[in-house]
């Protein structure tokens, strides 16, 4: 047989041509025909043609994305449609999530479409994660929180709020930030209405129910069990701080005003000094002018040589006498001391 093989190659080459060529449309029937999967699918009790997974490739949708979750949903019993759940994996959702969401609902009695569950997936919130808190409420714990009491005590809080999700509410509705935030504008409420920081500290149960009384859940995705209040301490005496600073301002600014007087008396003192000087000038300027006036007088015969005499004489005088009334001022200012 080898001989006339190797002896007649018309024979061999079609043979392997035809044998090439049967791997090939077996690699491509494997390719688009996800056989395996589909008698996973037949004996699992999904209804799942070939056709309908030849669709899925042609779609660029890969057919185990679709058919496991579709197996899983129906050995669960729900009635749900492989192609919604293709269309949902197309819009850009989670397939095998929503069906893990629909399965633990159904568990936990909780009423959830498929609808529902695919718009709270397509919305970016985990919609698994929704049921389970749903079943089992979760705790989120706040940050400290300060508030200021009207004595000026500051009063430190931490809370610890349980809460359980809102399916109806998961889309649209506001996540745990904003609970956050409201239970935390409720403990500075709280602090900020008592009239003593010690009240807070005696009863802090007050904080959790003037907090509930308010309906801090609504329009977000969860519902509010309880709140409680895990930790109280004192903080900083803010009333007496306010106070020194006020203080301080207020020396600041009577600083500022003194110096301002200061600067004022200053500015006077000067303007007094160059008047002074300006008499003086003023003087000196008249005493230079004196002797003038007296050789003019002497020339013209309006004054006597003994009537200048008269004048020194008189001249001093006077200035013997200021000189005694200074030096008896001096004496009574140091007896008097």
């Amino acid at each position: 047989m080898k001989l006339l093989l190797v002896a007649n190659p018309y024979i061999f080459v079609p043979s392997m041509i035809f044998f090439v060529l049967f791997v090939l449309l077996l690699a491509l029937f494997f390719r688009y025909v996800p056989l395996g999967l589909w008698v996973t699918a037949y004996f699992s009790g999904a209804k799942v043609t070939i056709g309908t997974l030849v669709g899925m490739r042609l779609r660029r949708v890969v057919p185990s994305r679709i058919v496991n979750p579709y197996i899983k949903s129906t050995k669960a019993g729900l009635n749900l449609d492989a192609n919604e759940l293709e269309a949902h994996y197309l819009a850009g959702g989670n397939v095998d999530t929503v069906v893990d969401a629909l399965i633990a609902a159904q568990r936990a009695n909780i009423d959830l479409e498929f609808e529902q569950a695919a718009a709270i997936d397509l919305a970016g919130r985990n919609v698994f994660e929704a049921v389970q808190v749903s079943v089992n409420p979760k705790v989120i714990e706040t940050p400290i929180i300060a508030g200021v009491a009207m004595d000026g005590i500051e009063v430190k809080a931490k809370a610890k709020v349980t809460v359980r999700a809102n399916i109806g509410r998961l889309v649209g509705g506001a996540g745990e930030e904003t609970i956050i935030a409201r239970v935390g504008e409720g403990i500075v409420t709280t602090v900020g209405s008592a009239l003593k920081h010690s009240v807070v500290l005696e009863n802090p149960d007050s904080i959790s129910q003037t907090i509930l009384r308010k309906g801090l859940d609504s329009g977000t995705a969860f519902e509010i069990l309880s709140i409680d209040i895990a930790d109280v301490d004192v903080g900083r005496n803010i009333g007496a701080k306010l106070q020194a600073e006020q203080a301080m301002a207020d020396k600041k600014i009577a600083q500022a005003k003194a110096e301002e007087r200061r600067a004022f008396a200053v500015a006077k003192e000067q303007e007094m000094l160059a008047e002074v000087q300006r008499m003086r000038a003023k003087v000196i300027e008249a005493e230079s002018e004196v002797p003038l006036a007296m050789a003019e007088a002497f020339r013209s015969g309006n004054l006597g040589i003994m009537d200048y005499y008269k004048m020194k004489n008189m001249q001093s005088d006077t200035n013997m006498r200021e000189a005694i009334a200074s030096d008896s001022s001096h004496d009574t200012i140091e007896k008097e001391d």
